[in-house]
């Protein structure tokens, strides 16, 4: 059992790791849209296209002009945070009871 053990230990860092990584990438995309980026630049675009799926649903929930701010960016990191705390945290508890 402390193979299967082991396997869930590493699956719930490599999510942790992606979880943190996405993160980083959604604040980044939030301070960029502060300064009007180049919408032609590489980096950007790249930024759009992988935050845009995530962001996209949310602000149809909770559209900007009516509030005046896009709070979706805070939202997708409120959940991701939530992921960390939830679903990392119980992977690595039942890693450990199966060790």
């Amino acid at each position: 059992m402390f193979i299967a053990g082991n396997f869930i230990t590493a699956l719930a860092e490599v999510i942790g790791l992606i979880l943190n990584f996405y993160m980083w990438v959604i604040i980044i995309r939030a301070l960029i849209s502060w300064v009007n980026p180049d919408p032609y630049n590489p980096v950007v675009q790249l930024l759009y296209k992988v935050t845009e799926p995530v962001l996209n649903p949310i602000r149809r929930l909770i559209p900007a002009y009516s509030i005046g701010i896009d709070l979706s960016p805070l939202i997708v990191i409120l959940i991701i945070i939530f992921l960390r705390s939830f679903l990392v945290m119980s992977l690595v508890q039942l890693a450990q009871r199966m060790q």
